[in-house]
């Protein structure tokens, strides 16, 4: 049954990828030679259609074949939509060098001048490209956002059991029942406790031994394996009886007790492995947010010149003293690093207290000094280690290494903080979670920053910063 509407869902997707790239393909040729957008290089600026007509047939199989070895036919309800755009720019770039493979074949003679071979322009190419991304990303995107309406209103709904009652099962379930966009109805438990009770409102319908007895009264789609890690064999048992069942399963990894990011099944020579450590921001998307601080901070700090001349001359007038203070942090897998920021208090504010905390109406604070760290100006001159590379324009915010170490014992998961650059700005910060406030409230916006980051995260957080700023609790 779920394998039959998988095969509807991939042929759903199939069409409106051919329509999409048989009208791109038509659109190509329209803008390419019937248009001033493409200039034309050459003696015939309107060669004749038949010879790129019979590229189409080539096209429409070209493109799906690129599309299915990037499992794009291959339904997943959970799949983002950062990734689907990723996936078809990669398949519609494969497509494009197939299709450019082939027209280096394919190279038949002009009937008005059998001595010239005709070549498919460029131009043409490129605008093939880029509309069929367009075309199938916009296409594949309706054709999702109809299939989440048709589910949120009960059709092509897959049927749940969740095997384990406990934290996991728990927790798998809240989440289904947070995104019902996504087709899935669990419709109840199994658990040794026993049959009756409710669960997150659905009810236990027996224990672990009445599983192939509920799979068939109860029309399940598909099984999810709950189970904690010391019900290892238990665990067993369960897969090998669901494997003599036609049901799909999964299993849910008990692995949160470990770490609060998001595993990852690797490779090592045939055996599996499960990466505890992998958060969004590798390979291309470091490079893509590297790129951004670079652009940003260096024109920012470009703009600021005078600013910064200005809040310089103030400092140095109120007590003649630096006007930067440069303080250790702690950034980026442990590392520690030198933080620019101008001087918001006296000279010697902690030369008998050591670190410490800064509180409101902090006597150690200096006029100009209060209004820099009210206003968070103070913060500007962290651009430079943005330009350095010490710290990214948005992260978690750095910490003295007394405090860190401090930290790291009493709080949990503290220290997965550090697995991304620090920043000037956060996603805890623009919440309100800055200066002397809840450590706790900070890891958790910090932690879901580093699960979730995406460019267009970074990006609204900037927006956030600008629209609103860092002021709150701000001591």
């Amino acid at each position: 049954m779920i394998n039959a509407r998988n095969q509807a869902t991939g042929l759903l997707y199939l069409a409106s990828d051919v329509v999409a790239i048989g009208a791109a393909f038509f659109a190509a040729w329209y803008l390419r030679f019937h248009t001033d957008l493409i200039p034309f290089v050459g003696n015939d600026p309107t060669p004749d259609f038949d010879y790129y007509l019979r590229l189409l047939p080539f096209t429409l199989v070209a493109w799906p074949a690129a599309f299915y070895f990037r499992g794009l036919y291959q339904p997943r309800r959970a799949r983002s939509r950062v990734e689907d755009a990723i996936s078809i720019l990669v398949a519609t770039a494969l497509a494009t060098f197939l299709l450019i493979a082939f027209t280096s074949l394919y190279r038949p003679a002009l009937r008005h001048d059998p001595s010239v071979e005709f070549t498919i322009s460029r131009g043409f190419l490129a605008a093939l490209s880029f509309l069929s991304y367009l075309g199938t990303a916009a296409g594949r995107l309706m054709l999702r956002e109809t299939l989440r309406a048709m589910r949120r209103r009960g059709h092509n709904v897959l049927r749940i059991l969740v095997v384990g009652s406990g934290r996991l099962g728990r927790e798998v379930t809240e989440k289904i029942l947070a995104h019902r966009e996504l087709g899935f109805q669990v419709i109840g438990f199994l658990d040794d406790k026993g049959k009756g009770g409710e669960v997150l409102g659905r009810p236990i319908l027996g224990t672990l031994a009445d599983l192939s007895h509920v799979l068939q009264e109860h029309s399940v789609d598909q099984v999810m394996v709950a189970l904690p890690l010391e019900a290892h064999r238990k665990t067993m048992r369960i897969l090998e009886q669901i494997g003599k069942e036609c049901v799909d399963v999964r299993l849910v990894p008990d692995v949160l007790q470990y770490t609060a990011l998001k595993a990852t099944l690797e490779d090592l020579d045939g055996t599996p492995l499960i990466n505890l450590s992998r958060t969004p921001l590798e390979g291309w998307s470091t490079l893509a947010k590297r790129s951004m601080d670079i652009v940003l901070s260096t024109l920012l700090l470009i703009a600021l010149v005078p600013a910064f001349l200005f809040i310089t001359f103030c400092i140095w007038l109120e007590d003649r003293g630096r006007p930067f203070y440069h303080q250790e942090r702690m950034g980026l897998d442990g590392r520690s690093f030198k933080m620019v920021k101008f001087r918001s208090m006296r000279h010697d504010a902690e030369s008998t207290s050591g670190p410490i905390w800064a509180i409101r109406n902090d006597p150690r604070r200096t006029r100009v000094g209060s209004f820099l760290r009210r206003t968070s100006v103070d913060e500007l001159p962290q651009l430079w280690n943005v330009l350095k590379g010490e710290m990214s324009l948005v992260g978690p915010r750095p910490e003295r290494p007394a405090f860190v170490h401090q930290f790291k014992h009493k709080v949990p998961q503290y220290m997965l903080r550090h697995r991304v650059k620090a920043g000037i700005t956060g996603w805890a910060q623009v919440h309100g979670w800055r200066g002397n406030t809840s450590i706790r409230k900070r890891i958790k916006y910090d932690i879901y920053y580093i699960e979730n980051w995406s460019m267009r995260l970074d990006l609204k957080i900037l927006w956030m910063t600008l629209r609103h700023g860092v002021r709150h609790n701000a001591y």
